[in-house]
């Protein structure tokens, strides 16, 4: 662990979990006698996306930040000719295995980007265990896809080229992937890099690896295929998310551009659903990380952090030029 990931996750335990065949990796810490608060990152980053939230929240949550499958230290197996093993069902149940061999059976959950996916699924498939429920910056994946017209599919154009038969967008993503990672992580509303941290970025990078790569696709090409079979059968059984949500957008993001948030979540809600748009890009708990914090101790309960805890504009200059050109 590098001097800054040892600051940042400061007491925190690190260990890799077998469950459903794959292996797991995970940090954990905070408080051991709060609420348990499980957060899930989003493309094509890894749990580190959370790091300035945890300095914020580590004193009144327990909090477990996992990588997803196919991301950071977590296995990446091969597709399968259906994808159903990146499938937002199989990632769910992964970490589900996670927060059951911690001895939690019951948690707040927060997802972010693909992350808030596997968080719709699993608050679905594992009503009991979901406290309250949390996504950032999106909408039902049926719902997006239902919608798409021109505009949309220009603005969010990965959704439809990672979805491409292998190898082909792994060959192409392959021949320059840092540039790519750099793409993806700086779009979308984003003000290029200047949101993510060099520590941080350069994580990013050492998961970016050929393996990773084909995880992402295959992460992309479920979402288009057996995730929508499941959802659509979830909706046809009347099943909906049984617990409270609360749902965080970026106000220069597309999801605010194309969609309205709240009223798509509430129809898939029995709980109450609140929401707000936050004045950010995608990127919003790296971009504005105490302001992520706040809005979610508020809706998870618990005391406001403290000015300046866990928010990267307090923690001096930050040196860009460690970041390459996108």
């Amino acid at each position: 662990m590098n001097g800054s990931m040892s600051t940042w996750f400061a007491g925190f335990e690190a260990r890799t979990f077998d469950v459903n065949g794959v292996s797991i990796f995970a940090r954990y810490g905070g408080n051991p006698h709060g609420p348990a608060l499980l957060l899930l990152h989003g493309f094509p980053e890894t749990h580190v996306m959370w790091h300035r939230v945890v300095q914020a929240l580590q004193d009144q949550y327990f909090v477990v930040l996992a990588d997803l499958r196919g991301y950071g230290d977590s296995s990446k197996p091969l597709g399968l000719p259906d994808h159903r093993s990146y499938g937002k069902r199989a990632m769910a149940g992964d970490v589900i295995g996670v927060m059951n061999t911690l001895g939690w059976p019951r948690f707040c959950l927060c997802g972010h980007d693909r992350g808030g996916r596997v968080a719709h699924r699993l608050a679905l498939d594992y009503p009991t265990q979901v406290e309250k429920l949390c996504v950032i910056d999106i909408a039902p994946t049926l719902d997006m896809y239902n919608a798409t017209d021109t505009a949309f599919a220009t603005a969010y154009y990965h959704w439809f080229h990672l979805i491409q038969p292998n190898p082909l967008p792994e060959f192409m993503i392959g021949g320059n992937p840092m540039r790519y990672l750099h793409a993806s992580l700086g779009g979308l509303g984003s003000d290029g890099l200047t949101h993510i941290e060099p520590a941080a970025l350069a994580e990013y990078e050492r998961c970016f690896t050929p393996e990773a790569i084909h995880a992402v696709c295959e992460d992309y090409r479920a979402s288009a295929g057996i995730d929508l079979e499941h959802d659509r059968e979830s909706r046809a059984r009347g099943e909906k998310i049984r617990c409270d949500m609360h749902v965080l957008w970026a106000g220069r993001g597309v999801v605010n551009r194309f969609f309205k948030p709240v009223e798509l979540w509430q129809a898939q809600c029995a709980g109450n659903v609140s929401g707000e748009a936050l004045p950010a890009g995608h990127f919003i708990p790296e971009e504005l990380p105490l302001e992520t914090a706040r809005a979610l101790a508020q809706f998870f309960g618990g005391a406001q952090p403290a000015s300046g805890v866990g928010d990267r504009r307090t923690q001096g200059p930050t040196d860009r030029s460690l970041v390459g050109g996108s």
